[in-house]
């Protein structure tokens, strides 16, 4: 293990942990190129190539602006004998969307989606355009036609600009794709948006403000895409891409002028403050808003940790329910550092690390195969150390399957290579860190580039389905045996809604979780039982007998998956020593916590230390005693382990679908 900041900085420089720190820019051609791209009137001159994304490259950092991408050269393009026809935008009748709101708030489901293990996917260049991605947006945008503000200040007028974004904000992604990642495993999303996309008021006084009329719907499409992606039971990362002043000069951060004007003014700072409020405000009781991300891969100046606090001092005053609601921080590509950052908090803030191997001489001379030796061994030595350390409140929320092509070149099997490459990565990101998210969903000339185009590498680079428990067939988990007792102890309406793994999984009744307050969920009303139903619950309780000196009852071996715990007794039947409830109380928290993520879409528990922090605050000194919150952890984990066995044991006992 590295010991020392130097240290662990030149390790990660030779894994490609921080080598050029941003996604792919754009990488001019002719448009003969890119002539069977869908395109509005007007083709767009720049365009991306994309063959297998092996062309994909990222500018290297030269101060505050961007030098020539490494390893390739730009292409000027000729605007001569341009006509002003060729960037006429057809006018478009974009839906009234009106005062969009969220449905009402349900806290046991909000648990479920902010604290489980994350399978997400990157909605790029939905609301913040990438010119390698969309190159059709930018066309006949203006200035360098590299970023938002061109296609904002472009095609002739605000109005055209207008048309052509919001066609592009109402067919880029819809509800059927919110559907289809739904059924194939996905339970998150990240949602780039810019402080433009707020709405006008928050562009007065920043470059955005002469085209902000250009953005007065942006804000009703946001809201939609949560409430969309909620119709699908899909978590939603609303992330701060680009942030006034733009923390890192980078086209994706809203600007083409290459300047890092965020941190070093105190007008822009406020600004972002006054965003980032907003959104606190308007998010925190959105029952499937799993966070907020306040800045992505900001440039990683001396005053980036105190901007981070300040950022999430100021959005937690909002309310008193912004206390415990999570923010992500992007680490500026040093792991260590931002990884100490959220190990000295104590309250639900989340690294972001992002995770590329195409960008350096080195990444592209390393042979695939290298490469994914790499990420099984050092990498996820380096991941395991900072997870470990930070309450495993840590995700790699943008990664590719994105090779070049002289990694590709010596392998004996390319295709399997490729394979062999971004599933390891998947395996460990997911099995080290609380959730990984690929870059990116779509993009134009999808099916070309399963590098970066999530859709095409569904089943090709990446595996067809991303369940927690493997299998995502189940309509119903609450008839699984392992799961009939919990659900048959919630209250209310049928939760075979809720808890099905289809679409329609987050339709359902608000539910009430089992009593006494199981981690952070709160009590139910107590049902009648016979006396022969509690003389079987109390032979299958889920407490270990510590005063018999028997260590805890595994489930790993039983005979029968009928044969499960019920509902823990209540608080007054737990032991009185602090150290033996303190066990009991862990373990029988655990494993009914297993059972409640997998009601709810056969999810999984993600940031557990995190979790176990806030249940113990949650329960309090009379039932955890101060001193004794070791305890509840190491049984937690083991009461955990045995309800995910049983559930798993559970799911691969179903016939195949």
């Amino acid at each position: 293990m590295v010991s020392t900041t130097q240290g662990f900085t030149i390790l990660l420089h030779s894994l490609g942990l921080t080598q050029t720190l941003y996604k792919p820019a754009p990488q001019f051609t002719t448009d003969a190129a890119r002539a069977d791209l869908p395109a509005f009137a007007g083709s767009s001159k720049l365009a991306t190539t994309s063959s297998g994304s092996t062309d994909r490259t990222s500018f290297a950092q030269t101060g505050n602006y961007q030098a020539q991408p490494v390893g390739s050269s730009f292409e000027a393009v000729s605007q001569a004998g341009t006509s002003s026809a060729s960037c006429v935008v057809y006018p478009y009748d974009a839906p009234d969307l009106g005062e969009q709101g969220f449905p009402p708030f349900d806290q046991a489901k909000a648990t479920v989606y902010r604290y489980r293990q994350q399978q997400s996917v990157n909605l790029g260049s939905w609301f913040v355009h990438e010119q390698w991605m969309t190159p059709s947006l930018f066309g006949c945008a203006a200035g360098d036609q590299i970023s938002e503000l061109d296609i904002a200040s472009g095609w002739g007028s605000p109005d055209a600009a207008r048309s052509l974004l919001e066609r592009h904000w109402d067919t880029f992604v819809n509800d059927s794709d919110f559907q289809y990642l739904s059924s194939i495993g996905i339970n998150t999303v990240r949602l780039p948006i810019g402080y433009w996309s707020l709405g006008p008021s928050f562009c007065q006084g920043t470059p955005f403000e002469p085209f902000s009329d250009v953005y007065q719907n942006a804000w009703s499409r946001v809201v939609r895409a949560i409430n969309s992606a909620a119709e699908a039971g899909i978590g939603v990362l609303v992330d701060l891409h680009g942030a006034p002043g733009s923390q890192n000069g980078q086209p994706h951060s809203g600007i083409s002028d290459g300047n890092v004007g965020l941190f070093d003014n105190d007008w822009y700072i406020n600004k972002t403050m006054s965003v980032l409020t907003f959104l606190m405000q308007e998010l925190v009781n959105v029952t499937n808003v799993v966070g907020i991300q306040i800045l992505n891969e900001p440039q990683n100046v001396a005053s980036l940790p105190d901007f981070y606090s300040q950022a999430i001092e100021t959005m937690r005053q909002t309310s008193p329910a912004a206390q415990a609601f999570p923010l992500y921080i992007h680490d500026g590509f040093d792991l260590e550092q931002y990884s100490a950052f959220v190990a000295n908090r104590s309250d639900f803030v989340v690294q972001d690390h992002h995770s590329y191997f195409v960008f350096t001489p080195s990444d592209v001379a390393e042979p695939a195969s290298q490469h994914t030796e790499d990420i099984r061994g050092s990498i996820y030595d380096a991941l395991q150390q900072a997870s470990d350390s930070q309450r495993r409140n840590l995700v790699v929320d943008e990664f590719s399957c994105a090779l070049t092509d002289q990694s590709l070149a010596g392998e004996e099997d390319p295709d399997q290579a490729r394979r062999d490459f971004c599933e390891g990565q998947m395996d460990i990101y997911q099995n080290v860190t609380a959730g990984w998210a690929f870059w990116a969903y779509n993009k134009e000339q999808c099916s070309e580039d399963p590098g970066w185009c999530f859709k095409a590498a569904v089943g090709n680079s990446l595996p067809s389905t991303f369940f927690s428990y493997g299998k995502g067939s189940v309509a119903d988990p609450s008839r699984l045996p392992a799961l009939s007792d919990m659900a048959a102890d919630m209250s209310g309406p049928s939760q075979g809604g809720m808890a099905a793994t289809t679409v329609a999984s987050d339709r359902s009744p608000t539910f009430t979780m089992p009593a006494p307050e199981v981690g952070l969920f709160p009590a139910y009303p107590k049902r009648s039982r016979s006396r022969r139903a509690r003389r079987s619950r109390a032979r299958s309780s889920p407490y270990p007998n510590t005063a018999k000196g028997r260590s805890h009852p595994s489930r790993r071996d039983d005979n029968s998956l009928n044969n499960t715990p019920a509902a823990p007794a209540p608080p007054e039947q737990l032991p009185t020593d602090p150290s033996e409830r303190a066990i009991a109380k862990g373990y029988s928290d655990g494993y009914l916590t297993a059972k409640i993520f997998a009601l709810f879409g056969l999810s999984k528990l993600g940031f557990t230390g995190q979790y176990m922090n806030d249940s113990i605050a949650a329960l309090g000194p009379a039932v955890i005693v101060p001193g004794m919150e070791g305890y509840y952890r190491q049984w937690f984990m083991e009461g955990l382990a045995d309800g995910e066995a049983l559930i798993t044991s559970a799911v691969n006992g179903l016939p195949p679908s």
